[in-house]
């Protein structure tokens, strides 16, 4: 246990915080949240941080009261003299918003990384960020992690020999190629057309995955119209099975009903964001002994390269 560290949650991610905590070996802080009736509402921290170096976990998914808070809590550790303050963000929301696209849009995810800097943050410590460049955007250091670390492992149990790994669009590609070439295998891409954002039009397949058991690989699964169109689509051409592995299970409005009818065997998904629902096709890995061990190397000033297995 190190001395002069603390660790505290947000409330979006109150129980993977406290796995992270018990993994590093430390209770997590006392954070209280008064609520006012109009919706305001004021996190305190319930104890002395001054002069520690304190680790503030949320997940930034919507509600923007998630990311909001996670901005008062770095704003109270600032004024509470906290030595350092690293915010660790499992998955960092508005990150689709990386770019201007069309005219007239705004950049979000530039916008979170302003504030948060403004807020007082000395790292940023995040997981599959939906694209690389944000990391850019911050002027402190940013550690980027990456699911493969834990989603390797997983992916060797399956490997029997007939594997093919795919991404379910062209955005993807990069990902699932890293993962191919780690596991000696081939590499298959639906090339899909949308008309309207979580909409597609049309989509097909580049490669044969005739005979395959196929592994499909995303950073997340918002609606599951992408990966569900892919999964059968791959079935339709002759897949014997088709797994998808998603680093930020999302799930919004129509995702779960899609993933259960859906030609999927199973969905593999991390504990970034907590699953509104169960499935029998959704399974969780956690990422909390990942974060506790970056979290130990970091107080340690020890190398954190070697959990970059897949870049």
């Amino acid at each position: 246990m190190s001395i002069g560290v603390k660790i505290f949650s947000g409330r979006a991610s109150k129980h993977l915080a406290e796995n992270i905590a018990a993994g590093y070996g430390l209770p997590l802080g006392d954070v209280k949240v008064t609520e006012f009736s109009d919706g305001e509402f004021q996190p305190s921290f319930e104890e002395t941080v001054r002069g520690q170096d304190v680790f503030i976990i949320q997940s930034t998914m919507p509600p923007s009261d998630n990311l909001f808070e996670l901005l008062l809590m770095v704003d109270a550790a600032k004024r509470a003299s906290a030595r350092k303050i690293i915010t660790v963000i499992p998955y960092f929301g508005f990150a689709r918003q990386d770019r201007k696209d069309k005219p007239r849009v705004a950049i979000g995810a530039k916008l979170v990384a302003n504030m948060l800097m403004a807020a007082g943050v000395d790292r940023i410590m995040t997981m599959d960020l939906h694209a690389d460049q944000i990391q850019g955007f911050f002027e402190v250091p940013v550690d980027h992690l990456f699911a493969s670390t834990i989603f390797f492992p997983e992916m060797e149990k399956l490997n029997n020999g007939n594997l093919i790994m795919a991404a379910p669009d062209a955005g993807g590609a990069k990902r699932a190629n890293s993962y191919a070439k780690k596991l000696n295998t081939g590499l298959a891409i639906c090339h899909k057309q949308r008309k309207v954002a979580n909409e597609i039009a049309e989509m097909t397949v580049i490669g044969d995955v005739r005979g395959k058991d196929v592994i499909l690989i995303d950073d997340m699964c918002d609606t599951a119209g992408t990966l569900t169109k892919a999964a059968d689509l791959f079935m339709e051409n002759g897949a014997l099975s088709v797994r998808a592995f998603c680093t930020h299970a999302v799930l919004s409005g129509p995702a779960f009903d899609r993933i259960e009818k859906s030609r999927l065997t199973e969905l593999i998904v991390t504990d970034t964001i907590p699953l509104k629902q169960k499935s029998d096709k959704i399974r969780v890995v956690s990422v909390a002994d990942l974060f506790s061990d970056v979290i130990r190397r970091m107080v340690n000033n020890q190398s954190i390269s070697s959990h970059f297995i897949i870049s």
